[in-house]
């Protein structure tokens, strides 16, 4: 398109999911709910890895921080979301859409960071078990946090600075309930070739070089473990790590059927639904799985809630 013949765009404005008014309610509880469970089961594992002597684990201290990262990653996306199940406006500002696309962006590649961090933790913890504590000490896990949570910050400049310094010039309806990649990429009114090929390779090499140190460290946990030659052992080091790995197969499985499928494949519902899934379902099924599947975390559940009962 030529972007001289067209006024550039200031606002872009969402398509909705539903035009039923019944069907729009239905989703905003929905969703309202799911928030609600996400920001409360988040809560908790702070509040508990915090307050409990039996949580200050480094182990604890990673999933302290991907709660926190899960707050902010959904709350970029659903409060401006259930707004607009209820509004007849559901646009948003050009500065409003980059802001959103930028944190959900960062605090993603933060997310596949920190799920690496949390991997070497596991496989310094049972392969090299006796070094643990020099290895895995207070220092050295501030700064692998920090280093994952600037990486997402730096990271995402790169190809959010890209798009929005492309021309949009209508139309200005996105196909999707977030300012994401893919939808924003279909409306720039110019050849967006070499900027898709920057950015995608950008995006994958630190999506999937998180992937590849998390595989690597399985590889290891797993060599490991089938060395040990006390039953018990085994089952206790898998049992460590069947939250992570749940974790990381939800994670990563949804947003590579999201972002890495052919072109040709691609479609708006579909990319609705598995985006829905890893922005709205999975932040709240991590408390879960990690609450359900953790013996500290259900004694730390249980005494909170034999407290209250208390009170």
């Amino acid at each position: 398109m030529d972007a001289g013949n067209h006024s550039p765009v200031s606002r872009f404005i969402f398509e909705p999911l539903s035009d039923i008014h019944t069907i729009k309610i239905i989703l905003f509880l929905l969703v309202l709910t799911l928030y609600f469970l996400t920001i409360m089961g988040n809560i908790f594992i702070i509040f508990s890895s915090l307050t409990n002597p039996a949580l200050q684990s480094p182990m604890y201290f990673f999933l302290r921080n991907l709660s926190f990262l899960e707050i902010g990653y959904t709350s970029t996306i659903i409060p401006k979301m259930l707004f607009n199940f209820l509004s007849e406006d559901t646009s948003i500002s050009f500065i409003g859409c980059a802001t959103q696309m930028y944190f959900f962006g960062s605090l993603g590649i933060a997310e596949c960071c920190l799920l690496a961090a949390m991997a070497y933790d596991r496989y310094v913890a049972i392969c090299r078990p006796l070094h643990y504590s020099a290895i895995m000490n207070r220092t050295i896990c501030l700064q692998i946090s920090t280093v994952c949570w600037l990486s997402g910050v730096l990271v995402v400049l790169v190809p959010a600075t890209i798009i929005f310094t492309l021309p949009f010039c209508g139309p200005n309806r996105i196909k999707h309930f977030f300012c994401d990649l893919p939808p924003l990429l279909r409306l720039a009114c110019a050849d967006i070739y070499k900027s898709e090929v920057i950015i995608y390779t950008v995006t994958v090499v630190f999506i999937m070089l998180p992937f590849l140190l998390i595989l690597v460290s399985y590889v290891h946990i797993l060599h490991a473990v089938l060395k040990m030659s006390s039953t018990t052992h085994r089952s206790k080091a898998f049992s460590t790590c069947s939250s992570h790995i749940t974790v990381v197969t939800l994670f990563y499985g949804s947003a590579v059927l999201t972002y890495l499928r052919p072109t040709s494949a691609n479609s708006w519902e579909t990319d609705e639904v598995l985006s829905f899934f890893y922005t709205v379902v999975c932040p709240m099924l991590n408390p879960l799985i990690y609450s359900l599947r953790n013996k500290e975390m259900k004694d730390s559940l249980k005494k909170l809630m034999f407290k209250k009962n208390i009170l």
